[in-house]
C-alpha cells in the first residue's frame, strides 16, 4: 500500500465570487479528482490580503475560478494574480467579457486563461430583447405615467412594432446568435456585422443576412445592438461618425460593454433625435454613470444584469470547472482566450 508521500497531490481549485448559485452537486463529483476551496473575501482589498495568505497556509493554487458578477474584485491584475504564481496554471472566468482581466500578463506568467463562452449567453440576449422592446415600446415613461398617477399623459405617443424592423447585431458571437433567434419570434429582420463573416449553415439557423462593413449595417438598421467584447479595436467603436450612419431615428441597445460606445456622442445623438431612443445595461464608469442616462427619458437603464441569472451563475460555474478539467487531463483547456507561450487569440464575436 503505498504511503501518503507517494499518493499524488491532487490540483487545487480556488473560486472567487459569490457562493449562492455555486453548484454544490456538481463540484462534489469534481472532488473526485480535484480539491475544491472558496476564498473567503467579499471585495478586492479583503482578497489582496486573504489569497496569500491561503496559499501560505494551504499550499498552492493549481487553477482559480472567477464566478459572475464579481465587480467587487476588479481588476483582475498582476496585482491581485501575483500570489498564485508560480504554481497555478490556469484562470477560469464564468463572464464572457474579460476586460478587467490582464490576460497579457497572464499569457506571459504562463497562465491559461478562458473566459464563459456559452453559460452566459443566452441570458445576455434576453436582456438585449428586453431592451429592443422596452425601447421600442416606451417603456420607461410608460411605466413612470402608471406608477405617477398620470396614465398615458406626459407626452406618451404609440410606439413602435418590432415586426418587420431590422435588428442590426454587432459581434456575431454567442449572444449575437442567441439574440438573432429570438428577434425571430417577433418577426425582425436581422443583418450582423461580425470580424468574420458565419457560415451559410449558421447564417441559414439564425436567419441572419451579413453586412461586409459596420457602417453599412448601421445604415440599413432600425435596431442596433451591440453584442461584441471591450478590446483595443472595439473601444469607442460607435461615436460620432457611426451615430451619423445610422438610419435617422434608429434606436440603440447596449448590452456588451459601456466603453464600446462614445457616450458623449450618444447623448448628443439623443438629443438631436438621430437615435429616438438607447436601452442601455452597461456604461463607462459603472456603478457611477452619467447623470444624463439616469434621467432622460430617451433612456432605458439596467445595472448591468443581462448575465445575472440563477442558471447563468451556475453554468458559468460548470463552464470553468471544464476548462479546468480539460487543462489538467490534457494540458489545454476547452475554451482558451490566450495561448500560453503566444499571443491572445480570443473569441471576438460575443
Amino acid at each position: 500500500m503505498p504511503s501518503s508521500s507517494q499518493v499524488p497531490r491532487r490540483p487545487r481549485v480556488v473560486a472567487m465570487g459569490s457562493r449562492e448559485y455555486s453548484v454544490d452537486d456538481y463540484v462534489a463529483e469534481y472532488e473526485k479528482d480535484f480539491d475544491f476551496a472558496v476564498l473567503d473575501a467579499e471585495n478586492r482589498h479583503e482578497a489582496l490580503q486573504k489569497l496569500p495568505a491561503m496559499v501560505q497556509q494551504h499550499g498552492p493554487i493549481d487553477a482559480l475560478v472567477v464566478r459572475v458578477s464579481t465587480a467587487e474584485f476588479e481588476p483582475f491584475d498582476e496585482a491581485l494574480l501575483r500570489p498564485l504564481l508560480p504554481g497555478c496554471r490556469i484562470v477560469a472566468s464564468a463572464s464572457a467579457g474579460y476586460d478587467e482581466f490582464d490576460v497579457a500578463w497572464m499569457t506571459r506568467a504562463g497562465i491559461w486563461f478562458c473566459n464563459s463562452r456559452d453559460a452566459v449567453a443566452e441570458a445576455t440576449a434576453d436582456m438585449a430583447m428586453f431592451l429592443t422592446l422596452a425601447v421600442v415600446r416606451d417603456a420607461f415613461r410608460a411605466e413612470r405615467g402608471a406608477r405617477s398617477g398620470t396614465w398615458k399623459g406626459g407626452g406618451i405617443v404609440p410606439g413602435r412594432d418590432p415586426s418587420g424592423m431590422t435588428l442590426g447585431i454587432v459581434g456575431m458571437g454567442a449572444i449575437g446568435k442567441h439574440l438573432a433567434r429570438k428577434a425571430a419570434a417577433f418577426n425582425m429582420r436581422v443583418r450582423y456585422h461580425n470580424r468574420h463573416r458565419l457560415s451559410i449553415d449558421d447564417e441559414a439557423a439564425c436567419n441572419a443576412r451579413y453586412a461586409p462593413s459596420l457602417h453599412e449595417l448601421l445604415a440599413s438598421a432600425d435596431v442596433v445592438s451591440i453584442n461584441c467584447p471591450l478590446t483595443c479595436e472595439t473601444a469607442n467603436l460607435i461615436s460620432s461618425a457611426e451615430f451619423a450612419a445610422m438610419k435617422p431615428g434608429a434606436f440603440l441597445v447596449n448590452t456588451a460593454r459601456g466603453a464600446i460606445i462614445d457616450e458623449a456622442a450618444l447623448i448628443a445623438a439623443l438629443e438631436s433625435g438621430r437615435v429616438t431612443r438607447a436601452g442601455l445595461d452597461v456604461f463607462c464608469n459603472e456603478p457611477h454613470i452619467h447623470e444624463y442616462f439616469r434621467t432622460s427619458d430617451r433612456v432605458v437603464c439596467m445595472p448591468h444584469m443581462g448575465a445575472v441569472t440563477d442558471e447563468a451563475f451556475r453554468r458559468g460555474e460548470r463552464e470553468c470547472l471544464e476548462n479546468i478539467r480539460a487543462c489538467f487531463r490534457t494540458g489545454r483547456p476547452v475554451a482558451p482566450v490566450n495561448e500560453v507561450g503566444g499571443g491572445v487569440n480570443g473569441d471576438h464575436g460575443d
